[in-house]
């Protein structure tokens, strides 16, 4: 699995690299955050977006607020001069207000979004998005009027493709199931926190993208660079990990955090690569998963994070990362235990598992070689 083999993004026939180019840091050089510097000035964006899309990547991930619009205006500037807008795939996001005081600048209403997406089009520098997205929920506005504007965004033109980031559950489902019973645009997308130290979408997300054929995308798969390896015990970056929201830090440094640095340090020498690429081979292979977006502030961490997609963890090793990041389920989750299960539902009797249904292998079926060759010419066939 290389970058430039292409699945299909949920139940639609949009094909995206397994890793996406996170592009938040895109326009915000020198701008400082944990272990310094993390943005990325316009001739390193621009470095950065060309090795990717020379490594075969074709999926670029930004948003409106992404250094207050800088981000769309560089990614924009990139597509159109390297001539790409119809090869490269743009997945954009609106609900963040751009604009202080205005109380319609922001949130996930019609009015908003309708602004929202023209102003991303002007900063794209092109007259439609491959896929628009609902960047966070607003508790507010009804899952039907986004959708119906979703779905008269596409009639117009303006965008492609659908998706949902940071919303609830339920919220989601009501979103896909509304449009669905109205013939409607239907999510493709939810875009989620996923990572080893961060699996909390596994009981509810996970199983609902699969059933009603929505791709993860997933954000931060190296929660904030913890899992690169490169924040350590005892430094001042730890320190500002290990704090909470409340004190300024990221309260990422924790117990249960340390000893699966130890297992990802520890497997990833055995396998000869870094913690980066065996955490977001992890990540990327997990169920439901179509894409992890990684963004890079070097050359040397984008080359790093390619990488990640040419081996195969041996089952051993993913058995053990499975279990050291492992978290307990909430409830009602853990009534739905195997044992537990066994016991009270079905009595002692020897129920076996139900063969895996049509619509859950058509959820994400690999675009193989012999569709999309390795060539730069990817011709179907």
């Amino acid at each position: 699995m290389t970058v430039d083999q292409y699945y299909l993004l949920g139940r639609s026939g949009l094909r995206v690299s397994r890793l996406a180019l996170g592009t938040m840091t895109f326009g915000n050089g020198g701008i400082r955050g944990i272990g310094g510097s993390w943005g990325t000035d316009e001739p390193t964006a621009r470095a950065i977006f060309n090795r990717y899309i020379s490594a075969g990547g074709n999926f670029i991930d930004t948003a409106n607020s992404y250094a207050g619009g800088l981000s769309e205006s560089l990614v924009g500037t990139f597509v159109t001069e390297a001539g790409l807008r119809d090869e490269v795939v743009i997945a954009t996001k609106f609900s963040n207000s751009l604009k202080p005081g205005n109380p319609n600048a922001g949130g996930n209403g019609r009015k908003a979004m309708m602004q929202a997406v023209d102003a991303s089009l002007k900063r794209l520098k092109t007259d439609y998005i491959d896929l628009y997205l609902l960047h966070t929920w607003d508790r507010m506005t009804p899952a039907e009027e986004v959708m119906r504007t979703f779905d008269d965004l596409v009639r117009a033109g303006k965008i492609r493709y659908a998706g949902l980031s940071d919303v609830p559950g339920w919220y989601a489902a009501r979103a896909q199931t509304w449009a669905e019973a109205h013939s409607l645009t239907q999510p493709i997308c939810l875009q989620l926190p996923y990572s080893m130290v961060e699996r909390s979408i596994e009981h509810e997300f996970v199983p609902l993208a699969e059933t009603l054929g929505i791709s993860i995308t997933a954000w931060s798969p190296l929660a904030m660079g913890l899992l690169s390896g490169k924040y350590r015990a005892g430094s001042g970056e730890q320190a500002r990990l290990s704090q909470d929201a409340s004190g300024g830090g990221l309260g990422l440094f924790t117990e249960r955090n340390t000893r699966i640095l130890a297992v990802l340090e520890r497997i990833a020498g055995e396998m000869g690569h870094s913690m980066a690429q065996v955490a977001l081979n992890w990540c990327v292979n997990r169920p439901g998963v179509a894409a992890a977006i990684a963004g890079a502030s070097r050359l040397s961490q984008l080359d790093d994070n390619l990488a990640a997609l040419d081996f195969t963890i041996p089952a051993e090793f993913r058995s053990q990362l499975d279990s050291v990041s492992a978290i307990d389920a909430p409830y009602p989750y853990a009534l739905f235990a195997d044992d537990y299960q066994a016991a009270i539902l079905n009595a002692g009797a020897s129920v076996g598992d139900k063969p895996p249904s049509y619509r859950k292998e058509i959820l994400l079926p690999k675009v193989t070689d012999y569709v999309f060759g390795q060539s730069k010419n990817k011709d179907l066939g």
